[in-house]
């Protein structure tokens, strides 16, 4: 079965919580698994500190592998100050060597993430991280507006990837909305990972 790579960082558990419905909306099309991973955070002294090889709890953190095995990639970050996170940002960086070989070149890739207000950054973080899977030759692909929850949403989701309104505190759940459009975005990906692997719309 191919594999979608959903790679994601997430502190408080919403954007997570995202990850796993785009999971359940690749996993909706047929032939197309997908493969959670997350990664470490960062440390104000990277070089010397060594996080632990396998998380405490939740996903493995990914490797750079999951990203040349998988036929697509879906990447999620909550929003900081308009743009991904610094550990997200930090493992892409890491990747210079799979942006010199090609290996994303021409894999669909789409964005999420979830903020704490309604105006915190959410469509200049989806864009920001559109940014480097450009770099890498991969296809965008986003939620169109025959999604009809795209137009009635009061919270989160965006033609350019799903989103999710945390609330300061976090207090707020996932919408139904928020949880139909994260589908959606996982369902569109796949469909266009399937044909571009050769196999039926």
């Amino acid at each position: 079965m191919s594999e979608i790579l959903i790679l994601y960082y997430s502190r408080h558990g919403a954007t997570a919580e995202l990850a796993r419905l785009v999971a359940r909306g690749i996993e909706s099309v047929a032939g197309i698994g997908a493969r959670i991973r997350t990664v470490p955070p960062v440390v104000p002294a990277t070089e010397a500190a060594v996080a632990a090889a396998v998380p405490a709890t939740g996903p493995p953190y990914a490797t750079r592998a999951d990203l040349t095995e998988c036929v697509g990639l879906a990447l999620g970050s909550p929003t900081r100050f308009g743009n991904m996170a610094a550990p997200l940002k930090h493992f892409i960086d890491g990747t210079s060597a799979e942006w010199l070989s090609g290996a994303l070149a021409g894999k669909p890739a789409a964005v999420f993430t979830s903020s704490a207000s309604m105006h915190g950054g959410q469509e200049s973080t989806l864009l920001s991280m559109m940014l480097p899977l450009l770099h890498h030759g991969m296809l965008i692909v986003g939620i169109p507006f025959t999604e009809p929850e795209l137009t009635a949403t009061r919270s989160g989701g965006s033609p350019y990837g799903a989103s999710h309104l945390a609330g300061p505190r976090g207090e707020l759940p996932v919408s139904d909305d928020e949880k139909a459009l994260a589908r959606a975005l996982g369902r569109r990906l796949a469909e266009v990972a399937r044909r571009l692997a050769g196999g039926a719309p």
